[in-house]
């Protein structure tokens, strides 16, 4: 699968908000969202907006670092958020049911790297980074190999 990517910045936490409302509406049951980057790059941020979009009562959402997932129940069905950061081992991923989750749920997973060989081939991506030009801003990075991407993520971005 050839890959494709796409950037763009993120002027301010509210713009990342705002992609992460977009985003949201393109996924269905079976999508896999790797959101991968350093410490404070906003991954998290980006997670709580999205998952916070689609419930129909949007309630607070805490970040997973310390439960590794948290699952909601969403109108299209079930999603699922991972922190992997904590993770010791590979095996790990198993035990918490995250590969069956897959097939069946949203899953917006942070720290994608703790899953090593296990890393879906047709999720899509998002590179966060710092923008050093603002303390507020971000760049992004959106990759994906699965063409079911290019139509969906046609009008989202550049």
């Amino acid at each position: 699968m050839t890959k494709r990517s796409a950037t763009c910045r993120l002027p301010s936490s509210e713009a990342t908000s705002e992609l992460a409302q977009t985003i949201a509406r393109i996924l269905v049951p079976g999508d896999v969202v790797l959101l991968d980057g350093p410490i404070g790059a906003g991954k998290t941020h980006f997670a709580r907006s999205l998952i916070q979009s689609l419930m129909e009562v949007p309630e607070d959402v805490p970040s997973p670092t310390f439960t590794l997932v948290q699952t909601y129940e969403v109108p299209t069905g079930e999603l699922w958020h991972a922190d992997l950061y904590r993770l010791s081992h590979v095996d790990e991923v198993e035990e918490l049911g995250l590969i069956a989750a897959f097939d069946d749920a949203i899953c917006l997973i942070e720290w994608p790297e703790k899953l090593e060989d296990l890393r879906p081939e047709n999720a899509l991506t998002l590179r966060f980074s710092l923008d050093e030009d603002s303390e507020d801003a971000r760049q992004m990075e959106l990759v994906w190999s699965a063409d079911k991407w290019d139509s969906r993520l046609k009008g989202i971005m550049p």
